[in-house]
């Protein structure tokens, strides 16, 4: 009997240290179905370096270029350069931009830039009344144009229905990157809008928000009322296969904390709705 019971204690201790296979995870996690970025925008105080050592700390292997990092006039050695510096860190500008046009000339400089990088898109805001040249320049250089929503601020194209309206065939190469955070502000359905203009989206950005109105302010993931779930979801559905990239709005002296803890967050979102 003390044998039996001396047996029992061994088994319980042993079961008490060695792993349960319900705490592991197995397999590919959720959140390794999307290509995580941070918008450059999130980091605009800081150098190049200090910004790629912050993404490479946080595992983000893309990030969108910003012309504070690599102006509008640098050359293709310069731009050669910086993204051999970015490729020091496993680190990929994926994307130009946000790059406002007012003019022909600034529309012509834009697409020669975005020519000279490489780039197969660009993240831009044109006047509207400059869209049809956007678009013949479009059909020359093959650079498509993702169009940058900017919400209920009174800044051009507040939501995807502005690019919708005047734009009007999706197939003409200038679509969306569609601000999420700004989407919430103006008061739509983040997830329904996704499900009805996905064919416009070519990039995202993410953000979490204070509350649904103009009023709203960028919060870190999490801390926010946004509803991030049925986002993910939709994204899922329509097979989304750009780039997410967080943009950061709050801190800019110092937000690599709480891009951090929105990394995360968005990654566990991401995982638990597979």
């Amino acid at each position: 009997m003390k044998k039996l019971f001396k047996l029992v204690l061994l088994t319980l201790a042993l079961i008490s240290v060695m792993p349960l296979e319900a705490q592991m995870i197995n397999g590919k996690r959720g959140s390794q179905d999307f290509q995580i970025a941070v918008a450059g925008y999130s980091y605009r105080k800081f150098d190049l370096d200090q910004t790629l050592k912050y993404l490479k700390s946080m595992d983000v292997k893309y990030f969108s270029v910003k012309d504070w990092w690599l102006p509008l006039n640098s050359t293709k050695e310069q731009m050669d350069a910086f993204k051999a510096k970015c490729a020091e860190y496993g680190i990929d500008g994926y994307i130009l931009g946000p790059i406002y046009m007012r003019t022909k000339a600034q529309v012509d400089e834009t697409f020669a830039y975005a020519q000279r990088y490489g780039a197969k898109m660009f993240i831009g805001v044109p006047n509207y009344e400059l869209l049809d040249y956007v678009i013949e320049k479009v059909a020359e250089t093959g650079i498509k144009v993702a169009i940058h929503t900017h919400g209920p601020d009174g800044a051009a194209f507040p939501d995807i229905r502005k690019v919708v309206e005047l734009v009007k065939d999706p197939k003409l190469g200038v679509g969306c990157c569609m601000d999420l955070g700004h989407t919430f502000r103006s008061g739509y359905d983040v997830a329904k809008d996704i499900l009805k203009y996905h064919q416009w989206i070519y990039d995202i950005h993410i953000k979490d928000e204070t509350a649904p109105t103009k009023a709203g302010q960028t919060w870190e993931m999490g801390r926010g009322v946004m509803d991030f779930a049925p986002i993910i979801k939709a994204l899922r559905k329509v097979k989304y296969d750009g780039k997410i990239s967080l943009e950061f709005e709050k801190n800019g002296d110092d937000p690599h904390p709480g891009i951090a803890e929105s990394i995360g967050y968005m990654r566990g979102v991401m995982d638990l709705t597979k």
